[in-house]
């Protein structure tokens, strides 16, 4: 292959491809890597050094004490100061490139009550899911249950209420749970404090006849702090907006 620069739309797809992909499996030999790499006529190598450029600037990926490649060139910073933030035009490019990442299946959809195939989904659902389970690394963030058949992609906000540009596909207001928390969190059973603290709802626990399991699954962790993402921290106005709008106190 030539050696070239990397242009504007080939670094902003190896953005999109960077979100979907946990920080610690960028490497040459990921599946999904070399199949992008094909894509852009470019080696499996170079996709994931330009990856590791791009996590020089996520400062969210600092705050796990983990850092990218210092030595990027100025297009890496300027794609990241322009679209870092614009996760429609991600989801777009990643509808564009058909990328699906191995072990992730793809018809686990969830839209607020919903579970679509993947021939409905709407464009931004697919490129959220595998950004947020790729944020928690495969990981339900309140219970460690790492088995990818049975998380979901939880949107903080409803994806109803969800502004399509800025929110809907927007990581940083997803969390990775598993179906019944979730189902728990969607009810406003269950949200979260400024802390990502475990909040319990009142109208939960003083239920008559509230069975061993409920406690054991859902009232026990109240009070416990959520597994934090590597990446895409949770922004604090979506937790503000479920504990204002969705959670029963």
């Amino acid at each position: 292959m030539n050696r070239r620069n990397w242009n504007e739309e080939e670094t902003c797809i190896a953005l999109a491809l960077y979100y979907k992909i946990p920080f610690g499996k960028i490497d040459k030999n990921n599946p999904s890597i070399i199949a992008v790499a094909e894509k852009l006529n470019r080696t499996p190598s170079a996709l994931a050094m330009k990856m590791c450029n791009l996590a020089h600037f996520d400062k969210t990926l600092q705050r796990e004490n983990k850092t990218g490649l210092p030595h990027g060139s100025k297009m890496d910073e300027y794609v990241w100061k322009k679209y870092a933030m614009e996760f429609d035009t991600l989801a777009k490019i990643n509808e564009s490139l058909k990328i699906t990442l191995p072990n992730i299946t793809d018809s686990i959809i969830h839209e607020g009550h919903n579970i679509e195939y993947s021939a409905k989904y709407r464009i931004g659902q697919q490129f959220f899911r595998d950004a947020v389970l790729s944020a928690y690394n495969n990981t339900c963030c309140i219970t460690g249950i790492s088995i990818p058949e049975l998380l979901i992609a939880s949107h903080i906000k409803p994806w109803s209420k969800s502004d399509d540009k800025n929110e809907k596909a927007n990581p940083r207001n997803g969390l990775c749970l598993n179906a019944l928390h979730d189902r728990a969190f969607d009810q406003g059973y269950i949200t979260l404090d400024k802390n990502y603290t475990i909040i319990v709802s009142d109208r939960l626990k003083k239920k008559r006849h509230l069975d061993e399991k409920t406690k054991e699954w859902i009232c026990a962790y109240e009070g416990q702090h959520i597994i934090l993402p590597c990446r895409s921290l949770p922004d604090l106005k979506y937790i503000e907006y479920h504990q204002d709008t969705i959670f029963q106190p």
